[in-house]
């Protein structure tokens, strides 16, 4: 019986050769923040996947929480990327770029000069951050979007959108988890905004709701993913009620739905039971892409489950960029050099070799 995960998958001119998604991973090797020969010799070294979801990337200079992260709102970033799409494209991939705005988590020393960290209000959240600077520092404290600020952030990621498009992506996925910008308006103990933007669960993901409408104006709706991470409280985020968590994504699933966006993609925890991800499925109704933690074997039985459409692999990923055929031969994998993770260089970036197989 054919193996799922290495057969094709079309829905919602979502055409990808097979159903293997590698995850977007942070690796901090853009230096200026520009994307280099370098980065696209690592994604053309995995462009066996499916589709590719590139690391975390600033749609605007004040979202550039963390050093070395690629931006994509000048002329260069735009013409780096290209090199990158050309080269994984040339595997017959697909390939989105993930759009990350981090908000209140980083340092004003990873920003440009004068610029100040944003987020849905002036929380300054706890916990280090590294900076090339002067090395672990505090987070900065963030200044509060004002309505006509917001307005301003989401015309930012449209430009960047559009920027993907001229750097030849197939799409744009939108960074909703990690406790980044938009769970910063998501989660309500953080979000304690008295306008449109605060409140209901309604107004809390207006912000969200209306990034994916006008990103999906701007690009088509059938280029928009997006990830969520229900339940987390990554980047100092206080847990909230069970019941509002899901009615929360529940009712962000059924927006997005609506809008016949590409996909969401579902960041896996223990706190994601199975009914709720149904539940999430049927509100959304279109393309589901589950993560963290698979192996082969667990994402092959989840796909044959009717769990998920897509699975997507991060460190498997990021160690065997050979890792369909690995799966086809049923290959041991190669185990990530958790040490070369943010490092600059190509140690334990593009040095990963792969399998030989004797014909």
């Amino acid at each position: 019986m054919e193996n799922i995960l290495l057969t094709p998958y079309n829905r919602n001119g979502l055409n990808l050769k097979n159903h293997l998604v590698m995850a977007p991973m942070t690796r901090s090797r853009a230096i200026d923040n520009i994307p280099n020969d370098l980065m696209a010799e690592y994604y053309g070294q995995r462009n066996s996947a499916g589709l590719i979801i590139t690391e975390g990337t600033s749609p605007t200079p004040e979202s550039l929480g963390y050093p070395r992260i690629p931006g994509l709102f000048s002329k260069e970033q735009v013409e780096g990327w290209k090199k990158i799409t050309e080269a994984v494209h040339a595997g017959g991939s697909r390939i989105f770029v993930q759009l990350m705005h981090t908000g209140r988590i980083g340092h004003e020393d990873n920003l440009p000069r004068g610029l100040h960290l944003v987020s849905s209000a002036a929380v300054k959240a706890a916990g280090p951050i590294f900076t090339d600077t002067k090395g672990i520092q505090e987070n900065s404290e963030p200044i509060a979007l004002t309505t006509e600020g917001i307005k301003d952030v989401i015309k930012g990621h449209v430009t960047a959108a559009k920027n993907a498009m001229a750097a030849g992506f197939d799409g744009i996925e939108l960074h909703g988890a990690n406790g980044y910008l938009i769970e910063q308006f998501l989660n309500p103990n953080l979000n304690n905004r008295t306008d449109e933007y605060g409140g209901s669960v309604q107004a809390r993901a207006k912000f969200v709701t209306n990034l994916a409408r006008e990103i999906g104006d701007a690009i088509g709706y059938e280029k928009v993913g997006i990830r969520f991470s229900p339940f987390s409280t990554m980047g100092d985020l206080k847990a909230y009620a069970e019941d509002e968590v899901i009615n929360t994504y529940k009712y962000l699933a059924q927006e997005l739905g609506k809008l016949k966006i590409a996909y969401i993609h579902i960041g896996l925890s223990p706190a994601v039971k199975d009914d709720f991800l149904s539940q999430l499925k049927d509100a959304f109704g279109g393309t589901l892409i589950i993560c963290n933690g698979l192996t082969p074997e667990t994402a092959e039985k989840a796909l044959e489950s009717g769990k998920a459409e897509l699975a997507a692999f991060g460190r498997s990923f990021l160690a065997n960029p050979d890792l369909p055929e690995r799966i086809a031969e049923n290959a041991n994998l190669n185990q990530p050099d958790m040490s070369a993770l943010y490092t600059p260089g190509s140690r334990g970036y593009t040095d990963y070799k792969p399998l030989q197989v004797t014909v």
